[in-house]
């Protein structure tokens, strides 16, 4: 029996340390003054406007008094115990000569927003202010977290999204919590939160938390695009600013590349680095975000063949990152000291300076790559050839070239086998009767002077005698 207690509780443990709480901050409350057009909470001699047709819900903690107020068609106000409205008779010497003013639109505050998100560890840290720093796919509630909008207060969300659904592990609405599906839909349902919760997505709750002690993947890749859309990103003064994973802009710090074994925890290394490094004076100005990413593995750089699980460790400072360096190697040089201890087989980092644990890195990395792409060429080749002797593989038949032989051939006459060519014909020699009847032009003498061979026509010189062979001077 005890040892099954010591179990839950380490799971309850391993479930606790890898979930993060995700805080909401705005808000459509009626004392903060940043939700009124004239940037102040109204008083008695003001008008109080709400747009007609927007939809709203208004937390009201006090009472106030006003000297008009037009209500929204669709809205409602959550009044806290005491709080309520009244008009004041005459005028309210404490307030001014009076204004009219007007609730400010929600309609647009976007659930993927990340700079409408806050991250804790716990919900004390939530209540002391101690936020965590994550990139930017994380900073937007991820699928293990607890999300958690103010307990005394009033919101509306726009959950649209190119999914069906945002899935969390668990949704704190007005200081209650729902885990459970059936619930939540329940109140989805209800006026107040369809007051407050709009949108194409639907939030769904119950998803079990991270069961890794390593920590799990945060699942919102698959809207990156989505999430970035509404951030924008600012020009880095940095030598070589850094992307990191799930990050949509460039920025001034380090990175620090964790590779892990069997064994590690990712919340107590995380409490690790903020006891040895975070709290020394010169790193107060520091912020570092750490999580689980699947890193592309790419073949010479180009050729994509799978992805590797690391844990990404990064570091941001307003110098241009050379505190984050400085951060970024004791780091590694802790990791690599007691990495052993700590389920850390190995570490590196990259700086915005231009410098890196191994400078070396790149270049070797590189010539591993082509030195693989090479030994890959070669056996493709092998293999080609062992398949084209066991006949497997048929080379296709090349056409037959003509040999030297046969075109000297064919530019006899005589192998042509047709009728011999003569050339053109030439009416003096060909057709004697084409000329005068002159007597004794064409004589047997005449005649015999012009010689037809099969190499074809020709002259016979009456100077030399065609029989003879011999010629002597």
């Amino acid at each position: 029996m005890l040892k099954t207690l010591r179990t839950l509780l380490l799971l309850c443990l391993v479930g606790a340390a890898n979930a993060l709480y995700k805080q909401w901050i705005p808000d459509t409350n009626y004392e903060n003054k940043t939700n009124w057009d004239k940037g102040a909470v109204p008083c008695g001699n003001d008008k109080v406007q709400f747009s007609a047709q927007r939809k709203v819900s208004v937390f009201v903690e006090t009472t106030h008094a006003v000297q008009e107020m037009r209500m929204p068609v669709d809205g409602e106000f959550i009044l806290n115990s005491g709080a309520g409205f009244y008009v004041v008779a005459g005028q309210d010497p404490s307030c001014g000569a009076g204004v009219t003013t007007q609730f400010k639109d929600s309609e647009s505050l976007q659930w993927f927003n990340p700079a409408l998100w806050q991250a804790a560890a716990t919900l004390d840290d939530i209540q002391r202010g101690n936020f965590l720093f994550s990139v930017h796919e994380e900073s937007v509630p991820c699928q293990y977290d607890d999300v958690v909008f103010k307990a005394s207060s009033s919101f509306r969300v726009d959950t649209s999204s190119s999914q069906p659904s945002i899935p969390v592990k668990s949704v704190s609405v007005l200081g209650k919590m729902f885990d459970s599906k059936s619930e939540f839909i329940q109140y989805l349902s209800s006026r107040t939160g369809q007051l407050q919760f709009h949108g194409s997505s639907a939030v769904t709750v119950g998803n079990s938390g991270c069961g890794d002690p390593s920590g799990c993947d945060c699942g919102n890749s698959v809207i990156h695009q989505q999430i970035c859309a509404s951030v924008t990103c600012t020009s880095m003064s940095c030598k070589k600013p850094l992307l990191p994973l799930g990050h949509c802009c460039d920025v001034c710090g380090a990175i620090v590349t964790i590779i892990y074994a069997p064994g590690f925890n990712l919340q107590s290394y995380r409490q690790r680095i903020q006891h040895l490094f975070l709290i020394q004076p010169q790193y107060k100005s520091i912020q570092l975000g750490m999580s689980k990413v699947f890193k592309s593995q790419r073949l010479m750089g180009i050729i994509p063949f799978g992805s590797s699980a690391e844990i990404q460790v990064v570091i941001v400072d307003e110098e241009e990152g050379r505190l984050s360096e400085a951060l970024a190697r004791d780091i590694v040089k802790d990791a690599r000291s007691h990495g052993s201890n700590l389920g850390i087989t190995g570490a590196e980092f990259q700086a915005s300076t231009g410098s890196s644990s191994d400078q070396s890195g790149s270049s070797v990395g590189m010539i591993v790559g082509v030195v693989f792409g090479v030994l890959t060429v070669i056996t493709c080749i092998l293999v080609v050839v062992v398949l084209i002797r066991k006949g497997v593989v048929e080379m296709p038949s090349m056409p037959s070239l003509p040999s030297i032989s046969g075109l000297r051939n064919r530019n006899d006459i005589g192998d042509l086998g047709g009728s011999l060519d003569h050339g053109f014909d030439n009416p003096i020699f060909d057709k004697p009767n084409m000329l005068p009847d002159t007597p004794n032009l064409y004589t047997s003498e005449t005649n015999n002077a012009i010689s037809l061979t099969q190499s074809g026509v020709h002259f016979i010189n009456p100077v030399y005698d065609e029989n003879e062979t011999d010629f002597t001077i």
